[in-house]
């Protein structure tokens, strides 16, 4: 039986710590380099964009997710036609778990990585850029604050999530 990912909110400072706060400079979302953009050799090109645009990585790692991981975190899509091949395509090789952190990190990471279909995207997207077909579109961002609390769950373990400063903020908040 497939996981569904966990409905989990901030409740309490050490959920929030893990998680981020929503609607703050300290917003995290999740934002996976799917096996394609792996394959390609993208991840240093999608990680300059974030941090270019002065987002902090506060979680990083490499996995071969398997079809359980990827099912339980498509779980949404489950009726969909496509859902068996999108299983398949995610669990097929590895893939670039990373949590990001800033002030309207959901919205803006969904900016920076275009629309789903990468036909819709526009050029200066990682989407629009590198990929051509929403079956194979490079990379996967949470669509709402409340989905990257979810997925950051899903995917990391508290302890795998840093708590730093980066010497930055200042150059890039008021």
């Amino acid at each position: 039986k497939v996981k569904k990912l966990r409905q989990v909110y901030c409740t309490d400072r050490k959920m929030s710590e893990f998680t981020g706060v929503p609607g703050t400079k300290q917003e995290r979302t999740f934002i996976a380099i799917k096996t394609d953009g792996v394959q390609r050799g993208l991840i240093g090109e999608i990680i300059k964009r974030f941090e270019q645009r002065g987002f902090k990585l506060v979680g990083l790692k490499m996995i071969h997710a398997t079809e359980e991981q990827a099912a339980g975190h498509y779980h949404h899509l489950r009726e969909k036609k496509f859902f068996k091949n999108l299983v398949e395509y995610f669990s097929s090789g590895p893939i670039v778990a990373m949590c990001w952190e800033g002030s309207n990190v959901v919205k803006c990471g969904r900016m920076i990585l275009g629309a789903t279909n990468p036909c819709d995207s526009s050029p200066g997207t990682i989407r629009g850029d590198f990929a051509i077909d929403t079956g194979r579109n490079v990379c996967h961002g949470s669509d709402a604050p409340e989905t990257a609390v979810n997925e950051i769950k899903y995917w990391f373990k508290p302890e795998e999530i840093m708590n730093w400063t980066s010497v930055q903020v200042n150059q890039v908040y008021e």
